[in-house]
């Protein structure tokens, strides 16, 4: 969903400060075969507040393919800046996790993609506001990053998946990483239902006192042997947090069953008299 889809209409849900953070996290593809994927990592990216997007060496940008994948994520491929060697797209950079699926023997640390997060911010945080900048850096589609690349970055971060089919396409990947780096820096809040006004105790009680009265008029409850239904009723509504609409909702349903028992009754009465 785009925000212009959004019903509420709702203001953005992280702190100046968050986006502060995630505006030095830059992403980096790496030979890109396909440029919509360019794109579609551009939209993986601006969804999660991502806006550095550099690109080592692409086949083929710009390009409309990677206009149209983008879906509206016009800012981050007009920002996106072109260089030709990996060394390049990691200047200035204090650190860099480079993504990987295929286990590599030489690899240094590894890092879930998760523990990847925290250890960016981390990283972060410790380093001055001039020069705090990392990187999150993808291969190409077919191969993903080499040895030499990968060996280039601070740690390697993978992406848990199935053993069977780890292979994740490109902007996924970026996705995954983004929406985890996210949530780290603590913008993970989600839109909340709007909440009406709750029942008070009284207006509860009444709703109890005409449930119990409507319950032994159609035979559900036997008076003289109540159990724990009306306890367990209790529990049920203590549990819902009743608004006072539903209240509402609930005595007109009861009022209703209350109107059909009176007719039953009448005709009943009627036929007695009859002599039927």
């Amino acid at each position: 969903m785009t925000s212009k889809e959004n019903p509420n209409n709702c203001k953005a849900l992280h702190s100046d400060t968050e986006s502060a953070t995630l505006s030095h996290v830059r992403v980096v593809l790496v030979h890109t075969s396909h440029p919509g994927n360019i794109g579609a990592a551009a939209r993986a990216m601006w969804t999660m507040g991502l806006s550095q997007l550099v690109l080592v060496s692409p086949s083929r940008f710009p390009a409309p393919e990677a206009r149209a994948m983008a879906s509206g994520a016009d800012e981050v491929l007009d920002r996106a800046r072109r260089v030709t060697t990996l060394a390049e797209a990691l200047t200035g950079c204090v650190w860099a996790a480079g993504f990987s699926a295929r286990p590599r023997a030489f690899a240094g640390r590894v890092l879930t993609a998760r523990q990847m997060a925290g250890e960016a911010v981390q990283q972060l945080a410790a380093v001055s506001p001039s020069s705090k900048n990392i990187a999150l850096v993808f291969g190409t589609e077919m191969s993903g990053l080499s040895n030499a690349e990968l060996a280039q970055c601070t740690v390697a971060a993978t992406i848990p998946a199935n053993p069977r089919y780890s292979s994740l396409n490109l902007a996924a990947a970026v996705q995954v990483a983004a929406y985890e780096l996210r949530v780290a820096v603590g913008a993970g809040a989600v839109w909340q239902a709007p909440r009406f006004a709750g029942a008070t105790v009284d207006e509860i009680e009444r709703l109890y006192a005409h449930a119990e009265a409507t319950l032994i008029a159609c035979g559900f409850l036997n008076p003289e042997r109540p159990k724990r239904l009306l306890p367990r009723l209790r529990r049920l509504f203590a549990r819902a947090g009743l608004e006072r609409e539903e209240v509402n909702i609930l005595r007109g349903i009861l009022a209703e069953i209350d109107a059909l028992l009176e007719t039953t009754k009448s005709g009943d009465r009627k036929e007695i008299n009859s002599g039927k």
